[in-house]
C-alpha cells in the first residue's frame, strides 16, 4: 500500500512541476487560446445557449447544472406515466421467482 501512495504522490508531484513546462512550450508570444461556439447557424434557443456559452463560461455552467436534473426529472415522471398506461407497474413490487 505504501508503495502505491509513493507512486501515486511522485506522479502528482510530476504532473505539477511539468504542467508549466508543456504550458510555456509555445513559447512567450503565444497567443492566449479562446474557446468560442460558431453560433452563426443557430436560431431561437440555440443561439441562446451557445451565445451565452460564449460570454460567460460560469453562468453556462450554473445554467447547465441546474438544467440536466430538472430535465431528467421530467423525462422520469414521463416514462412513469407512459409505463402505467401501457401496464407496466412499478408502484408494487412482486417477485417473480418463488
Amino acid at each position: 500500500m505504501r508503495r502505491l501512495w509513493t507512486k501515486i504522490v511522485s506522479l502528482g508531484v510530476m504532473a505539477v512541476l511539468l504542467v508549466p513546462e508543456i504550458v510555456a512550450a509555445a513559447g512567450p508570444k503565444a497567443a492566449p487560446l479562446v474557446i468560442v461556439a460558431d453560433t452563426r447557424k443557430f436560431t431561437g434557443w440555440e443561439a441562446w445557449w451557445t451565445n451565452l456559452y460564449n460570454e460567460s463560461h460560469a453562468y453556462f455552467t450554473l445554467i447547465t447544472v441546474v438544467t440536466i436534473p430538472i430535465v431528467g426529472l421530467i423525462f422520469g415522471i414521463l416514462a412513469d406515466i407512459i409505463m402505467s398506461r401501457i401496464g407496466i407497474d412499478l408502484k408494487s413490487r412482486e417477485l417473480a421467482e418463488h
